[in-house]
Protein backbone atom coordinates (compact mmCIF):
# COMPACT_ATOMS: atom_id res chain seq x y z
CA UNK A 1 0.00 0.00 0.00
CA UNK A 2 1.44 3.42 -1.08
CA UNK A 3 0.98 6.74 0.79
CA UNK A 4 0.60 10.25 -1.25
CA UNK A 5 3.94 10.97 0.08
CA UNK A 6 5.25 8.08 -1.14
CA UNK A 7 4.20 7.92 -4.71
CA UNK A 8 4.83 11.69 -5.11
CA UNK A 9 8.35 11.36 -3.64
CA UNK A 10 8.42 8.96 -6.82
CA UNK A 11 7.31 11.92 -9.80
CA UNK A 12 9.18 14.08 -12.00
CA UNK A 13 6.56 16.19 -12.58
CA UNK A 14 6.63 17.47 -16.44
CA UNK A 15 6.10 21.10 -17.32
CA UNK A 16 7.03 20.43 -21.07
CA UNK A 17 4.37 22.36 -23.43
CA UNK A 18 5.77 24.45 -25.74
CA UNK A 19 2.97 27.13 -24.90
CA UNK A 20 3.42 26.85 -21.24
CA UNK A 21 4.48 30.66 -20.02
CA UNK A 22 6.63 31.89 -17.04
CA UNK A 23 3.58 32.51 -14.71
CA UNK A 24 2.30 29.09 -15.48
CA UNK A 25 5.96 27.22 -14.55
CA UNK A 26 6.14 29.20 -11.51
CA UNK A 27 2.44 27.75 -10.51
CA UNK A 28 3.60 24.34 -11.12
CA UNK A 29 6.49 24.80 -8.75
CA UNK A 30 4.13 25.97 -6.30
CA UNK A 31 2.30 23.24 -6.96
CA UNK A 32 5.28 20.69 -6.83
CA UNK A 33 6.57 22.16 -2.98
CA UNK A 34 3.03 21.65 -1.91
CA UNK A 35 3.23 18.03 -2.82
CA UNK A 36 6.89 17.25 -2.06
CA UNK A 37 7.68 15.77 -5.41
CA UNK A 38 10.88 14.46 -6.07
CA UNK A 39 11.73 16.81 -9.25
CA UNK A 40 10.28 19.33 -11.78
CA UNK A 41 10.93 18.94 -15.30
CA UNK A 42 11.61 21.18 -17.39
CA UNK A 43 12.21 22.69 -20.69
CA UNK A 44 16.45 23.64 -20.97
CA UNK A 45 14.89 27.38 -21.03
CA UNK A 46 13.25 27.29 -17.57
CA UNK A 47 15.79 25.28 -15.69
CA UNK A 48 17.27 28.70 -14.48
CA UNK A 49 13.81 29.96 -13.48
CA UNK A 50 12.99 26.53 -11.91
CA UNK A 51 16.24 26.20 -9.82
CA UNK A 52 15.26 29.84 -8.31
CA UNK A 53 11.59 28.98 -7.72
CA UNK A 54 12.42 25.36 -6.12
CA UNK A 55 15.57 26.81 -4.22
CA UNK A 56 13.74 26.84 -0.50
CA UNK A 57 12.78 23.18 -1.17
CA UNK A 58 14.00 19.82 -1.54
CA UNK A 59 12.54 19.63 -5.11
CA UNK A 60 14.77 19.07 -7.75
CA UNK A 61 15.30 20.55 -10.87
CA UNK A 62 14.96 17.75 -14.58
CA UNK A 63 15.24 18.82 -17.99
CA UNK A 64 14.68 17.39 -21.08
CA UNK A 65 17.40 17.19 -23.90
CA UNK A 66 17.01 17.06 -27.26
CA UNK A 67 13.38 16.60 -27.13
CA UNK A 68 11.24 15.25 -28.26
CA UNK A 69 12.75 13.76 -31.38
CA UNK A 70 16.26 13.45 -30.16
CA UNK A 71 18.02 14.45 -33.46
CA UNK A 72 20.27 16.55 -32.64
CA UNK A 73 23.46 15.72 -33.86
CA UNK A 74 25.94 14.73 -31.30
CA UNK A 75 28.20 17.20 -30.14
CA UNK A 76 25.14 19.66 -29.70
CA UNK A 77 23.53 17.05 -27.08
CA UNK A 78 26.70 17.23 -25.13
CA UNK A 79 26.54 20.63 -25.38
CA UNK A 80 22.67 21.02 -24.32
CA UNK A 81 23.81 18.73 -21.08
CA UNK A 82 26.46 21.42 -20.41
CA UNK A 83 24.42 24.09 -20.20
CA UNK A 84 21.76 22.32 -18.49
CA UNK A 85 23.91 21.81 -15.86
CA UNK A 86 25.38 24.87 -15.83
CA UNK A 87 21.98 26.23 -15.25
CA UNK A 88 21.22 23.73 -12.01
CA UNK A 89 19.51 20.92 -13.59
CA UNK A 90 20.45 17.59 -11.42
CA UNK A 91 19.01 15.16 -13.69
CA UNK A 92 18.79 15.53 -17.05
CA UNK A 93 16.35 13.04 -19.71
CA UNK A 94 17.97 12.97 -22.93
CA UNK A 95 15.89 11.35 -26.13
CA UNK A 96 17.42 8.39 -27.83
CA UNK A 97 18.65 9.17 -31.49
CA UNK A 98 15.27 6.92 -32.96
CA UNK A 99 15.66 7.00 -36.74
CA UNK A 100 19.59 5.81 -35.98
CA UNK A 101 18.28 2.97 -33.40
CA UNK A 102 15.70 1.88 -36.48
CA UNK A 103 18.29 2.05 -39.03
CA UNK A 104 20.50 -0.60 -37.32
CA UNK A 105 23.10 1.78 -36.11
CA UNK A 106 23.60 0.81 -32.85
CA UNK A 107 27.02 1.78 -32.72
CA UNK A 108 25.90 5.60 -33.06
CA UNK A 109 23.47 5.73 -31.11
CA UNK A 110 25.74 3.78 -27.73
CA UNK A 111 28.45 7.13 -28.68
CA UNK A 112 25.07 9.47 -28.69
CA UNK A 113 24.13 8.17 -25.34
CA UNK A 114 27.70 8.16 -23.99
CA UNK A 115 28.60 11.59 -24.96
CA UNK A 116 25.88 12.98 -22.90
CA UNK A 117 25.73 10.99 -19.88
CA UNK A 118 30.06 11.29 -19.13
CA UNK A 119 30.00 14.93 -19.36
CA UNK A 120 26.61 14.59 -16.81
CA UNK A 121 28.20 12.12 -14.73
CA UNK A 122 31.56 14.29 -14.10
CA UNK A 123 29.53 16.45 -12.79
CA UNK A 124 27.53 13.77 -10.43
CA UNK A 125 24.14 14.16 -12.52
CA UNK A 126 22.07 11.39 -13.65
CA UNK A 127 20.93 10.54 -17.03
CA UNK A 128 17.39 8.87 -18.38
CA UNK A 129 17.49 7.65 -21.63
CA UNK A 130 13.97 8.19 -23.17
CA UNK A 131 13.52 5.36 -25.90
CA UNK A 132 10.12 6.71 -27.23
CA UNK A 133 8.76 3.24 -26.77
CA UNK A 134 5.49 3.71 -29.21
CA UNK A 135 7.78 3.26 -32.01
CA UNK A 136 9.52 0.13 -31.26
CA UNK A 137 8.54 -3.54 -31.23
CA UNK A 138 8.75 -4.88 -27.51
CA UNK A 139 12.08 -7.03 -28.78
CA UNK A 140 13.16 -3.41 -29.81
CA UNK A 141 12.69 -2.17 -26.57
CA UNK A 142 14.96 -4.44 -24.53
CA UNK A 143 17.69 -4.51 -27.51
CA UNK A 144 17.53 0.05 -26.66
CA UNK A 145 17.37 -0.80 -22.99
CA UNK A 146 20.49 -3.16 -23.76
CA UNK A 147 21.92 -0.35 -25.74
CA UNK A 148 21.44 2.40 -22.84
CA UNK A 149 22.71 0.56 -20.11
CA UNK A 150 26.33 -0.31 -22.70
CA UNK A 151 26.74 3.50 -22.46
CA UNK A 152 26.44 4.05 -18.95
CA UNK A 153 23.14 5.58 -18.08
CA UNK A 154 21.26 5.91 -15.06
CA UNK A 155 17.50 5.41 -16.51
CA UNK A 156 15.69 4.10 -19.30
CA UNK A 157 12.61 5.65 -19.67
CA UNK A 158 9.36 5.03 -21.85
CA UNK A 159 7.90 8.08 -23.82
CA UNK A 160 8.44 11.42 -24.35
CA UNK A 161 4.66 12.12 -24.44
CA UNK A 162 4.33 13.61 -27.73
CA UNK A 163 4.98 10.79 -29.46
CA UNK A 164 2.99 7.76 -30.44
CA UNK A 165 1.61 5.35 -27.51
CA UNK A 166 2.24 6.10 -24.12
CA UNK A 167 4.06 4.16 -20.87
CA UNK A 168 2.37 0.15 -20.86
CA UNK A 169 2.31 -2.67 -18.23
CA UNK A 170 3.93 -4.75 -20.92
CA UNK A 171 6.47 -2.01 -22.24
CA UNK A 172 7.91 -1.78 -18.65
CA UNK A 173 7.84 -5.41 -18.33
CA UNK A 174 10.45 -5.63 -20.90
CA UNK A 175 12.71 -3.17 -19.30
CA UNK A 176 12.27 -4.53 -16.06
CA UNK A 177 13.13 -7.66 -16.82
CA UNK A 178 15.76 -6.74 -19.29
CA UNK A 179 17.72 -3.96 -17.07
CA UNK A 180 16.01 -3.69 -13.83
CA UNK A 181 18.85 -5.51 -11.84
CA UNK A 182 21.29 -2.66 -13.29
CA UNK A 183 19.38 0.58 -14.21
CA UNK A 184 16.49 2.22 -12.91
CA UNK A 185 12.85 2.05 -14.77
CA UNK A 186 10.82 5.61 -15.38
CA UNK A 187 7.38 5.39 -17.03
CA UNK A 188 6.07 8.62 -18.43
CA UNK A 189 3.15 9.39 -20.73
CA UNK A 190 -0.18 8.29 -20.18
CA UNK A 191 0.04 8.39 -16.18
CA UNK A 192 -3.28 10.09 -15.40
CA UNK A 193 -4.45 8.05 -12.37
CA UNK A 194 -3.40 7.05 -8.64
CA UNK A 195 -3.90 3.21 -10.14
CA UNK A 196 -2.21 3.95 -13.34
CA UNK A 197 0.92 5.14 -10.90
CA UNK A 198 0.72 3.04 -8.54
CA UNK A 199 0.11 0.14 -11.07
CA UNK A 200 4.17 0.78 -12.33
CA UNK A 201 5.53 1.20 -8.82
CA UNK A 202 4.24 -2.32 -7.71
CA UNK A 203 5.52 -3.51 -11.12
CA UNK A 204 9.19 -2.47 -10.47
CA UNK A 205 9.30 1.32 -11.91
CA UNK A 206 11.89 3.58 -9.55
CA UNK A 207 9.95 7.16 -10.96
CA UNK A 208 7.21 7.98 -12.74
CA UNK A 209 6.95 11.10 -15.29
CA UNK A 210 3.82 12.46 -15.16
CA UNK A 211 1.90 16.03 -15.96
CA UNK A 212 -1.16 15.63 -14.13
CA UNK A 213 0.63 15.50 -11.08
CA UNK A 214 -1.61 17.45 -8.55
CA UNK A 215 -5.16 14.67 -9.93
CA UNK A 216 -3.03 11.93 -9.96
CA UNK A 217 -2.10 12.47 -5.99
CA UNK A 218 -5.51 13.38 -5.43
CA UNK A 219 -6.66 10.32 -6.56
CA UNK A 220 -8.54 12.06 -9.47
CA UNK A 221 -8.71 11.56 -13.11
CA UNK A 222 -6.50 13.63 -15.24
CA UNK A 223 -7.72 15.01 -18.11
CA UNK A 224 -4.53 16.22 -19.40
CA UNK A 225 -2.54 13.79 -22.74
CA UNK A 226 0.43 13.80 -20.62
Amino acid sequence: MYTKKQVAQTIDHAVLKPETTDRELAANAKMCIDNDVFSMCVKPCDIKAAKELLKKSNVKVSCVLSFPHGADATPVKAFQAQQAIADGADEIDMVMNIGKFLSGDYEYVVDDIRAVVDLAHSHGVLVKVIQESGYLTLKQVARACELTYEAGADFVKTSTGFGPGKATTEIVDVMIKTVGDRMMVKPSGGIRTWDDAVGFLQQGADRLGVGSTEAVLNGAKAEENY
